[in-house]
């Protein structure tokens, strides 16, 4: 547990893993061994699987693939990784009601998952005493990862007093905080600060300020805390300049020194750039599309398919794509993947 807390204490980038699929919507399991390769390779700390990205119908029994996927990503990783000896994060996302969230942890610790993204989702309508008693009961089981995910996709408002009830939950080990809302994100970090807990990681998912929330002293009453790293969808494409980027953003932590406004700016443009990927303009409406489609024009999947058939681009979606990929090349990773490519789908 020491050296769990003490890794997402170093701050790292951690993808949540899309679901490759074949346009018959079949499930494409050698490009998902290569996507997997990908996340390493690009120095990726860790990875989420089960979540969001990964597309929640996989626990649908029509399609039955939450057991396989998780265990085909930890066998893959533990494959790619060999002998490296560089610590990276398994990650599981466990969803539904407490029978079922905590059989899903049970599936995750058989596969050697170390901690569980917890969605609160399916608690929806009930009280914030439930909802603590459920990640209560969860956390006896395995590590917890606390998940503030924004009201437009599923989440729901989480009071102070939630996330204060939440940091007294001895076995959590981080907060990824989603929703998209400064003042629902300043809730969950003074929370935190007040529990007066040194040993939970701060993670941002809030995709549309992720320079901004790593660059930030988030002061208190005499106490500060930084977000050390970001536990992102957006982070599953142009991987290899998002680990590149987050180091950039420790180094100018750590030095101290007044914040250059280019990251305000640059800040700006990747807000705008995951605009486009998770499709802001449509209400999300073709976020997991819009994932898929940029790892297909990589040549990381056969396709931009999800399940649900109905769940496609929006209409212009793919122009905006263009858009942004032509205006801020510095966050494309294309000649990364170009070079390794073809070593990742043969596991050479």
């Amino acid at each position: 547990m020491k050296d769990l807390r003490k890794t997402l204490q170093e701050g790292l980038v951690i993808p949540a893993l899309p679901l490759a699929l074949n346009e018959d919507g079949s499930w494409a399991e050698k490009h998902q061994r290569a996507l997997l390769r990908y996340y390493v390779d690009a120095g990726a700390g860790g990875l989420a699987v089960g979540v969001h990205s990964t597309q929640f119908e996989i626990r649908e029994p029509e399609f039955g693939l939450f057991e396989p996927v998780l265990r085909l990503a930890s066998e893959t990783l533990d494959e790619w990784m060999g002998e490296e000896g560089r610590r990276f994060l398994k990650i599981a996302g466990i969803c539904g009601e407490t029978k079922q969230a905590l059989e899903e942890v049970e599936v995750a610790r058989t596969f050697g998952y170390e901690a569980a993204l917890l969605s609160l989702t399916a608690l929806k309508g009930k009280s914030e005493d439930e909802m603590v008693l459920h990640c209560k009961q969860v956390a006896e089981q395995m590590p917890v990862i606390g998940f503030y995910l924004q009201p437009s996709i599923g989440g729901q408002v989480l009071s102070y007093d939630f996330w204060r009830r939440f940091f007294d939950i001895e076995n959590v080990v981080a907060v990824k905080m989603a929703p998209f809302n400064r003042y629902y994100t300043w809730d969950a970090v003074r929370a935190l600060m007040d529990s007066g807990r040194e040993d939970v990681a701060l993670y941002t998912g809030n995709d549309d300020s992720i320079i901004v929330d790593l660059l930030t002293p988030f002061c208190h009453e005499g106490r500060t805390k930084h977000i050390v790293g970001g536990l992102l969808g957006q982070w599953g494409v142009w991987t290899e300049r998002a680990v590149h980027l987050l180091e950039e953003l420790k180094q100018e932590r750590e030095a101290g020194e007044t914040i250059d406004s280019q990251w305000l700016s640059r800040n700006v443009e990747l807000t705008d750039a995951n605009a486009a990927v998770f499709d802001a303009a449509n209400g999300f409406a073709g976020c997991i599309p819009g994932i898929m489609e940029v790892l297909r024009r990589q040549g990381l999947v056969p396709s931009n398919r999800c399940l649900n058939p109905d769940e496609v681009l929006s209409p212009g979606q793919a122009e905006e794509l263009d858009r942004v990929s032509a205006a801020y090349p510095w966050l494309l990773d294309g000649e990364f993947v170009a070079d390794n490519l073809e070593r990742w789908l043969k596991g050479e």
